[in-house]
């Protein structure tokens, strides 16, 4: 072996010290999954250092891309995805933390992981058991999210907050159509040059905004996410406990509408108007393709952490690696990421420990003033 070459080698409690800090530093050079979580570090850590600057401009680049001090002020743009029970547990509490100091740029999540978060807002959710009997646990009215329970009251609480908001936006949209009815008719039949109608409907992105906006509870995701301005994408929005309430809201008053296809839209253009982007997914499913299929039609993520514990033995998006993700263009050729096979709940509150929470005054004052894009290249 080369002399230079790492050598594997842990930490040492006998003579370093025991601290967090340099447990985790160790981690690179530890082996296996633990060296993955190290690799994932120093990932996180390039996406968010990236400036355009780092890419000398040359001759048929944008004029307007020419200047210095613009290029250093251009940064990556980040995607954070996550599934629903990153929000039913207690990582709810590290991601708030994430999205209330603006360290990411789009989310991307489950409906219950919209949900899951307003809920919060009105009852804890309580620890359990696993081994749990389901039957003995249903008799009670108690539901079981792995070793967590949730009461079915807690449900009964947001529904009733749910239900007045849903018929107030739809009492909006109604509004918003009879507006388009009365321009509509005011028209003279040879106004040929007319801007065509569009028909309104709130993006679930918008239903999600909303959410936020109304719970108005600083432990709460969604709140930080709307206050900072930070879109929410769910395309499943319906699959869960808004589904339901959308769904009985329908019989008493048909009509309600969500516009999915603005949302793909927005996502999409997101990443496009991206001179880089970062991707971290926590989990695997709807929210890991949602993230990468939306950085496909970039030529793929500059950089990628993913950290699930899917296999790609099955074929699965969840458990389908990087290298999988580079061959369909989700992830550029020239990228370095990053997958641990481990429980998120273990693995990402010790990264953002030595990432995201490691700077938070200097990441306030590096971004203040940055942008992910230049408006006047925007479609």
């Amino acid at each position: 072996m080369p002399d230079d070459h790492p050598i594997c080698k842990g930490h040492d409690f006998q003579t370093s010290p025991n601290s967090i800090d340099a447990i985790m530093k160790s981690m690179l050079s530890t082996g296996f999954q633990a060296t993955n979580v190290g690799e994932a570090i120093k990932e996180v850590e390039r996406m968010r250092k990236w400036r355009l600057s780092d890419v000398p401009w040359k001759e048929g680049d944008d004029e307007a891309l020419k200047d210095p001090k613009l290029r250093a002020n251009i940064r990556a743009r980040i995607f954070f995805a996550y599934t629903s029970n990153q929000i039913s547990c207690g990582q709810r509490e590290v991601i708030k933390f994430m999205v209330q100091n603006k360290m990411v740029d789009v989310i991307v999540t489950t409906a219950g992981g919209i949900e899951e978060d307003i809920i919060k807002c009105f009852e804890h959710t309580y620890m359990g058991d696993f081994k749990l009997s389901g039957k003995e646990l249903r008799k009670k009215g108690i539901n079981r999210i792995g070793n967590l329970l949730v009461p079915n009251k807690n449900y009964c609480k947001f529904e009733d907050w749910m239900a007045p908001l849903i018929t107030k936006m739809h009492d909006e949209q109604d509004a918003k159509w009879m507006e388009q009815a009365r321009e509509f008719a005011a028209r003279k039949d040879d106004d040929k040059d007319a801007e065509p109608l569009k028909p309104f409907a709130f993006t679930p992105s918008e239903v999600i905004a909303r959410l936020g906006k109304e719970i108005n509870n600083e432990e709460s995701v969604l709140y930080w996410a709307y206050k900072n301005n930070i879109p929410v994408f769910c395309p499943a929005l319906t699959d869960g406990s808004v589904g339901d309430m959308i769904f009985f809201h329908s019989y008493k008053r048909p009509g309600f509408m969500l516009d999915i296809a603005r949302d793909i839209r927005g996502i999409n253009d997101l990443s496009v108007q991206s001179y880089a982007t970062g991707q971290i997914i926590l989990g695997g499913g709807l929210v890991k393709h949602h993230t990468c299929n939306a950085n496909l039609m970039r030529n793929g993520a500059d950089y990628s952490v993913y950290i699930n514990t899917g296999h790609e033995f099955d074929g699965s998006d969840s458990g389908a690696s990087p290298d999988e993700a580079i061959s369909w263009g989700k992830i550029r050729i020239t990228a370095k990421p990053v997958k641990i096979s481990a429980d998120a709940t273990i693995v990402w509150p010790l990264i953002v420990s030595q990432t995201f929470a490691k700077d938070v005054e200097q990441w306030r004052e590096n971004t203040k003033d940055s942008i992910c894009w230049i408006e006047h290249n925007k479609s």
